[in-house]
């Protein structure tokens, strides 16, 4: 599981920093790559990655202002002329379909792959799908804006081979009863409780991805416990009353979000083009002053998010 973020400016683009677009691949985890928001450009960043657009599966706007959606009409066509077939999904506030089929139409544009688009009328649950759980929550923005929080299912105990084989049990198809936690007799007449056989299991990750947004509980709630929040800081901390006028977050907003949610990391993003050189890592330290472990991104910055460990490789850690 890693985030890659493809534009990290808000507003508009400069020389530094496109608009925004994030990038998590799952290509491990089940070969596709999921899109949260789309600012104009994305395509172009695109290329300098070794992302596929026909890997892109799933596309979630946070909300419809355009610095993160102007992107989307030139992907989509982009992802079909490049092959792509398979059905993408897209997620966000209610307007996100009458946006994408007019420019589709207007510059008739014909896909290839089946388009479905989602737009959010209740907020918790948003889908579920091979155990991947996506939730939604609205924030505080001058339109109508989402977070969301994406939930790894929980990863089941490996298999004890060398214990089974300690104790003279032949590998065969009752190593898969056994893996599945099943009472097995075996054929000498030993009965054995699978679940003694079975390692620890590990806790999926979670990754909570906000839009913009003042500082506001429903960002702490989809970022509880989360391995990453992804959070934009916009103004500096002693911009605290302009944040507040634009409907956006200082950076240490942001860090107060993450420590109150007991989260293990945050990124920040959506950087003011006014910022630059020393002044970026300036707007990172107020963060780090609240929640240490805090990071500015900057575009094309991959973010690796390691499995969690479990209790025994927490005790050899230690």
């Amino acid at each position: 599981m890693e985030l890659q973020f493809l534009g990290t400016g808000a507003g508009v683009p400069s020389k530094q920093r496109n608009v925004t677009s994030i990038a998590l691949k799952l290509l491990d985890e089940r070969n596709e790559i999921w899109l949260f928001d789309c600012g104009e450009g994305t395509q172009q960043q695109i290329l300098e990655t070794t992302t596929k657009p026909r890997k892109i599966g799933k596309i979630f706007i946070t909300h419809l202002h355009g610095d993160h959606i102007f992107g989307l009409p030139g992907l989509i066509s982009s992802r079909s002329f490049q092959g792509g077939e398979t059905s993408l999904e897209v997620y966000g506030p209610k307007g996100i379909k009458s946006f994408i089929q007019t420019s589709l139409r207007v510059s008739d544009s014909h896909l290839k792959f089946q388009l479905n688009i989602i737009e959010i009328e209740e907020t918790g649950l948003l889908f579920e799908d091979k155990g991947f759980k996506v939730y939604c929550e609205e924030l505080d923005h001058r339109i109508k804006c989402f977070g969301y929080r994406i939930e790894e299912p929980d990863f089941q105990g490996e298999l004890q081979v060398d214990k089974l084989k300690e104790m003279n049990i032949p590998a065969g198809p009752v190593y898969k009863r056994i893996k599945n936690g099943e009472t097995v007799e075996l054929n000498d007449g030993r009965v054995i409780d699978g679940k003694d056989f079975i390692g620890e299991s590990r806790d999926g990750r979670i990754v909570t991805i906000l839009g913009d947004t003042r500082y506001h509980p429903n960002s702490i709630k989809l970022g509880k416990n989360a391995d990453v929040i992804v959070h934009e800081s916009t103004f500096s901390a002693d911009e605290g009353k302009m944040a507040k006028n634009y409907y956006h977050s200082t950076s240490t907003q942001a860090a107060k979000v993450a420590k109150e949610a007991n989260a293990k990391q945050l990124l920040l993003t959506h950087i003011s083009a006014r910022y630059l050189g020393r002044a970026v890592y300036e707007l990172e330290n107020e963060a780090k002053s609240v929640f240490p472990n805090t990071k500015i991104v900057k575009d094309f910055d991959s973010i690796d998010i390691p499995l969690k460990r479990n209790q025994e490789e927490d005790e050899n850690h230690d």
